[in-house]
């Protein structure tokens, strides 16, 4: 049996992956906990606000309801339902509005018809199986030493890691859209506007270091591969 998935110099390889992913962890929550405590001027939580945008854009097909949890915001294309956590729903931070009009921004996307987001909602299906069955089939490939196994597990892998890069615009833009909502309907400006966009901004880096760490993940997964094959 072989295993070198466990003992070998790969490991290397995700090591600044994982630094970077802790430091964008720390960064977006520190710079959401700071500006959690700036009260917008505009006086109006964060759900109202995002109704506000929605039907000011004319999206009325779109419902706002309220999810548990801290940051877990999201909007659901397949549903057409904006959630918004419990830490952002009934808030008037500018860190609240930020990220609440970040997820408005998605809607945006939806209704647009925005490339790399319906690219994104039609793969998740298939990357959620490949998610589930890659490392698994990686796994059995070395241990009974089958290459079309060990491949077919890289191969379902690199579907999450093509998920992670296709996110990064789609991501990006929704806070693109989100601060021009603020700022053109008057709910942010000046300082505020400045740090929901610190807000966005760091927020972002997670997708960013999520991206990374299924890239840094692919080539160790074909560096042992690769290894195994030689010896």
């Amino acid at each position: 049996m072989y295993f070198p998935f466990f003992y070998d110099w790969t490991f290397l390889l995700i090591i600044p992956a994982l630094i970077m992913s802790l430091w964008a962890q720390a960064r977006v929550s520190g710079t959401f906990s700071k500006y959690a405590k700036v009260p917008a001027r505009s006086g109006m939580t964060a759900t109202q606000v995002v109704e506000r945008l929605l039907a000011s854009e004319g999206v009325t097909d779109v419902s706002v309801e309220r999810v548990g949890g801290n940051l877990t915001d999201h909007y659901d294309p397949r549903n057409m339902v904006l959630r918004l956590s419990d830490s952002t729903a009934s808030s008037g931070s500018v860190a609240a509005l930020g990220v609440a009009a970040h997820e408005a921004g998605h809607v945006l996307q939806h209704r647009d018809g925005y490339g790399p987001l319906v690219l994104r909602t039609a793969a998740v299906p298939m990357v959620n199986i490949g998610s589930m069955l890659s490392w698994p089939l990686f796994l059995a490939g070395l241990i009974f030493s089958w290459d079309p196994l060990l491949y077919v597990g890289i191969g379902l892998f690199a579907l999450a890691v093509t998920f992670s890069l296709i996110s990064l615009p789609v991501e990006f833009d929704a806070s693109r859209r989100a601060l021009a909502a603020l700022e053109g309907g008057g709910y942010l400006e000046g300082e505020q506007l400045a740090g929901a966009k610190k807000v966005l901004s760091a927020a972002a880096l997670t997708y960013v270091a999520a991206a990374f760490m299924a890239v840094m993940q692919l080539l160790r997964l074909l560096a042992i591969a690769g290894g195994r094959r030689r010896d």
